[in-house]
């Protein structure tokens, strides 16, 4: 969360030799920029480093996609979304290791906003396996020049009117499923919350149950599914978005808006994690890259430019949680889902799919 319109696949060899050793970075679209990783090579480069960081053409999607570029031991450093950390199915956590927060190439680890700092889900036995990076609400936006009134509920967009008007993300089908469930009235992360219950797991996974044929309804009502990022078109009514897409496009002159629905919105929080087999040199490295990107200038610019919440006190305004304080409220909060939520959801959402 977070997927910004334009994709960064990064070459930055401007001002620098070839370096012997590459920092490979995975991120989400729209979080590293060209310039923010020459300014951290130059670092390197003044601080003695011969490693040059490198951000890889694939660009983060969800928990399985992730997993799967990240096990085959080419990232360095990773943007996870903090409940993927310690989600059962996809042992994030076995490939990354805790990170020193007093190291002294972390100094701006002290302005982070402390209840961010230590979050449960992404914690191991040795500490944090991640430093918040900065995060939003899955919402739905509206365009606005095609939509009158905003819906008061999410059931609302299963309106006859707005059938294939509606784009929703195919790389994560957890986020979806919440909706299906917020349009039934029921919390979003129910089948989460009812995980060890066999019943109550048997009655969400039925083909012909309830959420099943919600789910079949709302994703009847898609145009569009996207996967790096949304297209906010203009042949579409309603786009699920992180925030940073959605907000990148209004800044470009789009006349879209949030959906405030009387359920609320699911909110996120991205993350930066340390492979496990990063040690000596290259692990300064990374550390001095994380130190930046938690750093005022970035934190600022995906405040202001991607309308994300940053993770630090030290910018001037950090309006949406000003606005909120209570915005990463722990029954909002994405949660790290069990292996049996996450396949009764992937299994609804593959028999949607397949009814769509």
């Amino acid at each position: 969360m977070r997927k910004l319109l334009l994709s960064v696949a990064l070459t930055v060899g401007s001002t620098m030799a070839q370096a012997s050793e590459y920092l490979n970075v995975f991120t989400w679209d729209g979080y590293v920029l060209p310039d923010e990783v020459a300014a951290v090579n130059d670092l390197l480069k003044e601080q003695g480093y011969d490693i040059e960081v490198r951000v890889l053409d694939t660009l983060a999607e969800g928990p399985e996609q992730m997993f799967d570029v990240m096990r085959s031991g080419d990232v360095d450093v990773s943007f996870l979304t903090l409940n993927y950390i310690n989600m059962e199915g996809f042992p994030f956590s076995n490939l990354l290791q805790p990170i020193d927060t007093s190291s002294p190439r972390l100094s701006n680890a002290e302005a982070l906003l402390p209840e961010l700092s230590a979050i449960e889900m992404g914690m191991s036995d040795a500490g944090p396996l991640y430093l918040p990076f900065g995060g939003g609400a899955y919402g739905i936006w509206a365009n606005d020049d095609a939509v009158a009134q905003h819906p008061s509920s999410v059931s609302e967009l299963l309106k006859p009117e707005w059938k294939g008007r509606i784009s929703l993300t195919s790389g994560q089908v957890q986020p979806n499923v919440a909706l299906a469930l917020m349009a039934m009235g029921q919390p979003p992360f129910q089948v989460q919350e009812a995980s060890g219950d066999r019943a109550a797991m048997a009655a969400f996974s039925k083909a012909d149950g309830e959420l099943q044929k919600t789910l079949n309804a709302l994703y009847d009502q898609v145009g569009f599914f996207w996967s790096a990022g949304p297209e906010f078109r203009d042949d579409l009514a309603f786009v699920a978005s992180y925030g940073p897409g959605a907000s990148a496009h209004v800044a470009n002159g789009g006349n879209w808006s949030i959906v405030n629905f009387d359920e609320g919105n699911t909110v996120w929080l991205d993350t930066i994690n340390f492979s496990k087999t990063l040690s000596g040199k290259k692990l300064e490295a990374a550390e001095i890259f994380a130190n930046y990107f938690i750093g005022k200038d970035v934190q600022e610019r995906i405040v202001n430019e991607l309308g994300m919440v940053a993770a630090t006190t030290s910018v001037a305004a950090n309006p949406m949680l000003d606005a909120n304080p209570e915005f990463f409220a722990q029954e909002l909060f994405w949660p790290p889902y069990t292996k049996v939520a996450n396949n009764v959801m992937n299994m609804l959402s593959k028999r949607a799919s397949g009814d769509h």
